[in-house]
C-alpha cells in the first residue's frame, strides 16, 4: 500500500504534528472567527472586530490541540510499528484508540475508556474507507479480457497443442 510508504518515524512525527497544527489552525481560525461573528454585539464593523479576537485569540489553542493530538499518535504508531515490525491498518487503529485513552486519563477511568473506543472506532473508519477506495480505483487498471479469442491459442495453452487434420 503507498499509504504506508511514509516518511521514516522520527520525521514522522514531527511531520504529522506540523499538519494537525497547521489543520487546526485553518479549521480552528474559521469556527472561532464565525463564533465571534455570532456572538458580537450589534453592527457590522463590530462583528467584524469581534470574529478578529475570537479568531486571534482561540485559534492557536485549537491548533495547540491538534498538534498534541497529532504528535502523540504518531509517536504511539510509530511505537508500534517497532514492536510488531510491520506496517499495517491495526497500528492506526490501536493508536487512535490509545491516544483518545490517553488523552482523556485526567476525567477517569470511564472517560478513558469511552474515548479509547471513539478512537479506535473513528480510526477502523477511516481505515476501511481507505481500504476501499483503494480497492476501487485498483480496479480500473485491471488487464481487461480481449473480446476475440484465438482458438488455437486456447488449446496450446490447455497443454493440447495445436491439431493438424
Amino acid at each position: 500500500m503507498d499509504e504506508y510508504s511514509r516518511e521514516p518515524c522520527p520525521w514522522r512525527i514531527l511531520d504529522d504534528s506540523g499538519g494537525a497544527f497547521l489543520m487546526g489552525a485553518i479549521g480552528g481560525g474559521i469556527f472561532h472567527s464565525i463564533k465571534g461573528f455570532r456572538n458580537a454585539p450589534v453592527g457590522f464593523s463590530r462583528k467584524m472586530l469581534g470574529s478578529l479576537a475570537s479568531m486571534k485569540e482561540r485559534s492557536p489553542i485549537t491548533a495547540g490541540s491538534f498538534a498534541v493530538w497529532g504528535g502523540m499518535f504518531s509517536t504511539i504508531d510509530c511505537s508500534l510499528v517497532y514492536l510488531r515490525q510491520k506496517e499495517d491498518p491495526w497500528n492506526s487503529i490501536m493508536s487512535g484508540a490509545l491516544t483518545g485513552g490517553i488523552l482523556a486519563a485526567r476525567n477517569g477511568v470511564p472517560a478513558m475508556a469511552g474515548s479509547a473506543l471513539v478512537g479506535g472506532i473513528l480510526l477502523a473508519l477511516i481505515e476501511g474507507i481507505g481500504i476501499m477506495l483503494t480497492r476501487i480505483s485498483s480496479e480500473q487498471f485491471k488487464p481487461q479480457q480481449p473480446i476475440f479469442e484465438d482458438p488455437s491459442v486456447l488449446g496450446q495453452s490447455q497443454g493440447q497443442g495445436p491439431s493438424f487434420q
